[in-house]
């Protein structure tokens, strides 16, 4: 038995027929903004196909198609949208009962992604965002060695400054626009990061010398070798800049008093109170001459000193210090401590009754006992307990700012001092 019910198509009213009628219709090639329909078609003769689909607040759109035809190119979609799609057979004036399917277009792509000042260690990235706002972005970039890095970004960012890139070395960029659990498809650039002087700065002063002038926290390479990376803090404004710092006392809220393996490694936090570790000076400290600032600070006042040829010896040699030739206006407090060797709290080789680092809570070059003692007790005003200078506050006098820091000799400029 045949059904009928009323279909207005057009300003025609037709009867859809029970059976017969294309079926199997489905969407292809879906993109952000257009897709393909296909369907089965009706057995026998059809004069032609109605097309029609639509979405929540889109106005509906019906196309006709020539009754040999079973697919339809459809564009003009807006993205990230679900649409309803239906197609029914048309006999003269009767139309067959509709075969429907729903899609989902894809997510739009962010566009124009363009790469801007570029330097040797980082470049700009811009882009002009989707139509529809994304929930965030994923950027993929390739180092140079071909690792894969990928950043997820807030969705609000058009623009992103790449950094820590490789000198002379090109890259490739991708950018997705991120819905969900889905991507968009990718947009990509390219570029080149530029030349510098030292691709793998051995220290501060090769960092001052590629262009990097404000101070902060920079990764070294020790002998220049990429593989050895070294995180410290550089001063690149004292007296012409360049200095690795490995020493600072400003707060007092980091505990100097620790043991020999501490001591070794290093502690603390590079942007405040620390030490940098007694492996790394040594490692650093042979690779070149170097000189050794102090800098220390009271309220207003200031003082410094300088000394040359500074250098720490290995852990097979208790990490020795060794100095020469002193300068400055702080007064010469540590040529007393050359030649000693480093006593924490749990290891003093001298083998001392009553070891230095116990009877001042400290950890140094003590020899007997200091007359420098910067990682003493902070604030401690008591004869020799706090952090001292003999020559330029006395032994009852903790300083409340000091600095330790070390660069290459051959950049020192003594007329000027």
């Amino acid at each position: 038995m045949l059904h009928f019910s009323g279909f207005l198509y057009g300003n025609i009213v037709c009867f859809l027929a029970g059976g017969g009628g294309p079926h199997s219709l489905h969407a292809h090639d879906v993109t952000e903004e257009s897709a393909l329909l296909r369907w089965e078609p009706e057995p026998g003769f059809v004069d032609r196909y109605v097309v029609t689909y639509r979405a929540e607040n889109v106005l509906s759109v019906t196309h006709e198609v020539p009754g040999d035809q079973t697919e339809l190119p459809i564009s003009g979609l807006n993205p990230h949208t679900e649409y309803y799609a239906s197609v029914q057979s048309l006999h003269g004036s009767k139309l067959s009962s509709p075969t429907s399917t729903s899609f989902i277009t894809s997510a739009d792509t962010p566009r124009e992604l363009l790469a801007s000042q570029i330097t040797a260690q980082s470049a700009l990235l811009t882009w002009k965002p989707p139509q529809v706002v994304p929930d965030g972005y994923r950027l993929v970039y390739q180092t140079h060695d071909g690792e894969i890095k990928e950043l997820i970004l807030l969705a609000n960012l058009s623009s992103f400054t790449l950094s820590h890139l490789t000198p002379s070395t090109p890259y490739k960029v991708q950018l997705h626009a991120l819905r969900g659990a889905s991507s968009s498809a990718p947009i990509s650039t390219s570029f080149t990061t530029g030349r510098i002087r030292y691709p793998f700065p051995r220290d501060c002063w090769e960092k001052h010398m590629n262009g990097d002038l404000q101070s902060g926290v920079f990764t070294i390479y020790l002998g220049g070798s990429k593989d050895d990376p070294l995180l410290v803090y550089c001063d690149m404004e004292t007296d012409g800049g360049g200095w690795i710092v490995f020493q600072r006392r400003i707060d007092g809220r980091t505990d100097f008093w620790r043991n020999w393996r501490q001591y070794k490694e290093g502690f603390g936090n590079l942007t405040s109170e620390f030490w940098l570790g007694n492996i790394a000076l040594h490692r650093l400290s042979s690779l070149a001459p170097y000189e050794l600032r102090v800098d220390l600070r009271a309220g207003a006042e200031a003082a410094y000193a300088v000394y040359e040829d500074f250098r720490v010896e290995g852990e097979d040699k208790h990490f020795r210090l060794r100095i020469g030739a002193y300068r400055g206006n702080a007064g010469d407090s540590l040529s007393y401590h050359n030649n000693m060797i480093f006593s924490t709290r749990d290891r003093d080789a001298e083998k001392r009754i009553l070891p230095c680092s116990i009877s001042y809570r400290g950890a140094w070059w003590y020899k007997n006992c200091h007359y420098a003692n910067l990682n003493g007790m902070y604030g401690n005003n008591k004869d020799h307990q706090g952090v001292n200078w003999h020559t330029w506050k006395g032994f009852e006098f903790s300083i409340p700012f000091t600095e330790m820091k070390m660069r290459p000799q051959r950049t020192g400029n003594w007329r000027r001092l």
